[in-house]
């Protein structure tokens, strides 16, 4: 890691919350004195403006567990740290092994409208919530902790849709659900009238997806989102599979949303042979309603 981001990075950490103390033999993980939180660092260099590189130490990651901790991920040009609470993919790594040299292999993939983890043979996961400083604040205060709110299917579609159309994006929601939508929780936002051109194959599918997030003025389909509230799972995947198959040249961010709970049951699920065979193991991201609820309030600071 270039020893100035790493340095400036360390002191903009103790201005805000104190001294550092270093933790074990890793170079790259440290405590904030007086609490139990933890930083583990990593640094990569951006590669075509869109992908970064990390390997994350077995035994490294093994001492954030059992306690408040965050990874983060620092590359060049960045403007906020992302600080992604550990506990929040514990699960995740205890369900894969790292490759042989004993780092878990990830990647943060930068578009222009989300930011994506992905973590090699689990899958992609949404991770736009986790930028910036108060990610550590929040553990080591958990009364600062952002409360969520205990939202219901249409809430997420009203959410979702009101960041798309905050991205200046057009957004798509099956007209039987649009009286639903909650104008209490977001901003009202007119969705699209008619899906775009040139999807007929999949059009009786895609006209049932949840959200669609589509290039202002354009036929260009940027996202599609289901929102697996109570039903299962297995049935969004099954839905994008379809579009998938039918439709490759479309390579749109496919995500799954649901509690945080059921981010197991995903991973399970997308590692079946059927969507390794397809591919879209490797085009399907988990979105967590905590996520959501974080990103809407960073981009629109309700």
């Amino acid at each position: 890691m270039p020893n100035d981001m790493k340095s400036q990075f360390l002191i903009n950490l103790s201005d805000r919350f104190g001294k550092l103390e270093k933790i074990g033999d890793s170079q790259s993980l440290y405590r904030i004195s007086g609490s139990n939180v933890q930083i583990y660092i990593r640094y990569s260099k951006t590669h075509n403006r869109r992908f970064t590189f990390y390997g994350l130490r077995q035994k490294d990651i093994q001492l954030l567990e059992g306690n408040p901790s965050v990874i983060c991920f620092l590359w060049d040009g960045q403007i906020e740290p992302l600080l992604i609470p550990y506990a929040d993919y514990e699960d995740v790594f205890q369900t894969t092994t790292p490759a042989d040299d004993g780092q878990y292999k990830v990647q943060i993939i930068l578009s222009e409208d989300a930011t994506e983890l992905y973590i090699a043979r689990m899958g992609r996961f949404n991770v736009d919530g986790f930028y910036g400083w108060d990610q550590i604040g929040k553990l080591i205060d958990s009364t600062n902790w952002v409360k969520i709110p205990d939202l219901s299917h249409s809430q997420i579609q009203t959410i979702l849709g009101s960041i798309g159309n905050t991205q200046n994006l057009d957004v798509w929601i099956p007209p039987i659900d649009r009286v639903k939508l909650d104008w209490d929780l977001a901003q009202r936002f007119s969705p699209k009238d008619s899906l775009p051109y040139g999807f007929e194959r999949v059009s009786n599918i895609i006209s049932e997806i949840d959200v669609i997030w589509l290039q202002k003025g354009s036929n260009e389909i940027r996202a599609l989102y289901e929102i697996e509230h109570s039903t299962p799972i297995y049935s969004g995947l099954l839905r994008f599979n379809d579009i998938h198959l039918i439709a490759p040249d479309l390579k749109p961010r496919f995500s799954i949303v649901a509690y945080n709970e059921r981010r197991s049951l995903f991973i399970r699920q997308l590692n079946r042979p059927t969507f390794k065979a397809s591919g879209l193991g490797d085009l399907c991201t988990f979105f967590d309603y905590k996520d959501v609820y974080s990103w809407y309030q960073r981009i629109t600071g309700r």
